[in-house]
């Protein structure tokens, strides 16, 4: 299994190109099951869990065709890998309605593949999902929308079956209980293809739910309120293909910012938007760090910076994004004074805490919430990753580290971040990966 070793104390300084969204892609590659014309996406970043998308849509009967070009924000210094992906997915026919476990197993967004096989093909067969361990995430508001919309919805051995009526799904109104971002992308594209009109109320509103809506719009489906939490959306017949560019990586822009914070350098990110991570940017602020937006991102710049501790609550959009916790609780443990992060989202998400103690972090989980007490520098050490952003945190902690660090299994860092160590090395970071 491969490791990363980071020798630490180097201020970042350089320039760092954002790849597209992970969790954007992995929502609006299931559209091409929705017709049987090419979707074209464009920005699609190079990560494993594309990888495994793109084997799930395949074994459903999608060819695909995968392509690079030149990057537009590629500039001399900066570290990208110098193309965006173009992948051209195409669903003529339904070859398999069955996401199988192997494949899901390992990644939750395979359930995304549940409401478009049911819209068109009127029968979806998928297994219970898996992904990082960061709590149980069920999927029953899921299921509770595809049935609002006349879906037969049994389980077994560890399977989603849902069947549609015979004369497919039916428009309805869809009130989430709480704010679910799969279940909002699930519901959603079931309901273009649903016959008359569907309102998705308390509907998340990350800009992952625009991005989709936005796409949808292009294949000709009809959907209003995008953007805000409720979504009303007239069935069309048939949707047909389009080109989509996905949008920047908010959480790699945010973890690429709070880099050059826990470093006390400075960072340019290019081909980003700060409109997508403003609460993280405003608390980022607090903290005595300067953000200067510009055309086509920002800059982050901690030098000579004492920065002190802020407390975050995460919540969903717009609120502070739950996959910057993990981050930002490593920037605080180097921060002056003491910090609280209360965790609203997920459950189980402090099992980077042992990890960040062993390098010296003083950290103290009361519930759902952690008291971060900063201390002037940490200390290298072997250290193990536990899912997708606490992998990332460890990184982060180990840039500020005295000494060296050792991350294992980083393939959950491989899961989110395209070329994380050829970024943060062109920004001066003494880091490699040590081949298992």
């Amino acid at each position: 299994m491969d490791r990363i070793r980071i020798e630490g104390g180097r201020r970042l300084d350089g320039t760092i190109t954002i790849s597209g969204a992970k969790n954007a892609a992995l929502a609006v590659m299931p559209a091409c099951l929705l017709t049987d014309g090419p979707l074209v996406l464009t920005n699609v970043p190079r990560l494993m869990d594309i990888e495994s998308m793109i084997t799930l849509l395949a074994q459903h009967g999608a060819l695909v065709e995968d392509a690079f070009a030149p990057h537009p924000n590629t500039a001399s210094g900066t570290a990208d890998g110098g193309a965006t992906r173009r992948l051209t997915l195409r669903a003529a026919t339904i070859a398999s309605a069955t996401a199988p476990y192997d494949i899901v197993r390992k990644m939750r967004a395979s359930v995304l593949v549940l409401g478009p096989l049911l819209a068109r093909h009127g029968h979806a067969r998928v297994s219970l999902p898996g992904g990082c361990a960061i709590g149980t995430r069920p999927v029953d508001l899921h299921l509770k929308a595809l049935e609002a919309l006349g879906a037969e919805i049994t389980l077994e051995g560890g399977y989603i079956d849902a069947r549609a009526p015979a004369g497919g799904l039916r428009g309805a109104e869809i009130v989430f209980p709480t704010v679910t971002v799969g279940g909002t992308e699930n519901a959603l594209m079931a309901a273009v293809l649903a016959q008359g009109e569907t309102v998705i109320e308390n509907a998340a509103r990350e800009p992952e739910i625009t991005d989709l809506a936005t796409c949808l719009t292009a294949m000709g489906a009809h959907i209003e309120g995008i953007g805000t939490n409720t979504l009303r959306i007239q069935g069309v017949t048939a949707l047909h293909g389009a080109e989509h560019a996905i949008l920047p990586d908010r959480i790699e822009s945010g973890t690429y910012a709070l880099a050059a914070a826990i470093t006390r350098g400075r960072i340019r990110l290019q081909g980003t938007r700060a409109d997508l991570l403003q609460a993280v940017i405003e608390t980022l602020e607090e903290t005595g760090v300067t953000v200067t937006p510009e055309a086509d991102g920002f800059t982050v710049d901690a030098r000579d910076r004492t920065l002190r501790g802020v407390d975050v609550m995460t919540k969903p959009f717009p609120g502070f994004p739950t996959d910057m916790q993990a981050q930002w609780m490593a920037l605080m443990a180097t921060a002056e004074g003491a910090s609280m992060i209360t965790e609203n989202i997920f459950e189980n998400r402090f099992m980077h805490v042992p990890e960040l103690a062993r390098m010296g972090a003083d950290i103290n989980i009361h519930g759902g919430s952690a008291i971060v007490r900063g201390r002037a520098h940490l200390s290298g050490a072997e250290v193990m990753a536990t899912d997708l952003r606490a992998s990332v945190c460890l990184v982060l902690a180990a840039l500020a580290a005295e000494g060296e660090t050792v991350v294992n299994r980083v393939y959950h860092l491989d899961r989110g971040y395209e070329t994380v160590e050829a970024k943060l090395a062109a920004c001066g970071a003494a880091i490699e990966r040590l081949r298992a």
